[in-house]
């Protein structure tokens, strides 16, 4: 049962637990779906409530078990595991909503009940579910999740937001409104990605190939408050950070403009980086991108619209 897109679920789950530490469920569950053994992963979730009730660990472990619901396309159960979740949180032992594992389980359950209504034919319902737990949840760590699936379902065919322009690296940006007649291709990015860094000769040989045709490449980033040698800095010293990281690893983009500013990534919904966001001629966005892109993906996107 366990598919190309499970097995890409439980290599992220893999990497999950061996940050969150010694999360003995949630290795469990995992082991299971790795296996594709849903009934032996509903089987730990069982024991594991029955005997300790409901734990923000518990939670986590049920919404990875909802996420490879999903991929095995079984929307209906993956939607009630979802508000399973949803209406368990709050009875949580010792845990509140900014509980790591109560953020996990919650931003997935939200996330997997938005995705499951979508794939099943409910778009306007996905959209008001969405909408409604953005409103409640808009200022949890995992509020800038909600707003990217909701972006995943409105924001293609919409005028662009505004893009915050500074402060900045390397050349100053112009608004995107001064950009009307070109083609805007941004690519939100962070100093710590490794997956933004792989993405950088691509986004070189396409722009060398399309710039003359109108595409302009933008590249906002944000700030974290950490660097890879402290855990806590201002921002002046992280925007230091972030230069140099952009003269390390970013070299081929020196000449793209690239906003510093928290707000443009809440406003995009750019929870997961890279985010890739094409916008045409007339200033609408075409194309909404959470994660990386092939260099063959990427050039059939702009090809349709440069």
């Amino acid at each position: 049962m366990a598919g190309k897109g499970l097995r890409r679920l439980i290599f992220c789950l893999v990497l999950a637990t061996a940050v969150q530490g010694d999360d003995e469920l949630v290795k469990q569950v995992v082991a299971a779906l790795n296996r594709g053994d849903f009934q032996m992963a509903q089987f730990e979730l069982g024991v594991a409530r029955g005997e300790n009730g409901i734990t923000p660990e518990w939670l986590e472990a049920s919404s990875w078990y909802a996420r490879a619901l999903l991929l095995a396309n079984q929307f209906g159960p993956a939607a009630a595991r979802a508000e399973e979740i949803l209406s368990l949180a709050p009875t949580a032992k010792h845990a509140g909503p900014n509980d790591k594992q109560m953020a996990t389980a919650i931003g997935a359950a939200i996330e997997v009940k938005g995705q499951a209504l979508e794939k099943s034919g409910q778009h306007e319902a996905a959209v008001r579910f969405l909408r409604a737990e953005l409103a409640q949840w808009h200022s949890a760590s995992f509020g800038p999740r909600i707003q990217k699936n909701l972006l995943l379902l409105t924001m293609v065919g919409q005028p662009a937001p505004p893009l915050a322009e500074s402060p900045y690296i390397g050349p100053k940006p112009v608004p995107l409104s001064a950009l009307r007649g070109k083609v805007v291709l941004m690519f939100f990015w962070a100093h710590w990605c490794l997956d933004c860094r792989a993405e950088v000769p691509i986004l070189a040989s396409i722009h060398a190939d399309f710039v003359l045709r109108g595409l302009v490449l933008y590249g906002p980033t944000r700030y974290y408050g950490y660097t890879a040698s402290s855990d806590h800095v201002s921002p002046a010293e992280e925007l230091r950070y972030i230069s140099q990281v952009r003269s390390s690893f970013y070299e081929p983009l020196q000449d793209v403009p690239m906003p510093v500013n928290n707000a443009n990534f809440t406003e995009y919904g750019a929870s997961t980086t890279p985010t890739i966001v094409l916008i045409d001629r007339k200033g609408i966005v075409r194309l909404y991108h959470p994660g990386a892109m092939t260099e063959a993906e990427l050039r059939a996107a702009i090809q349709s619209v440069i």
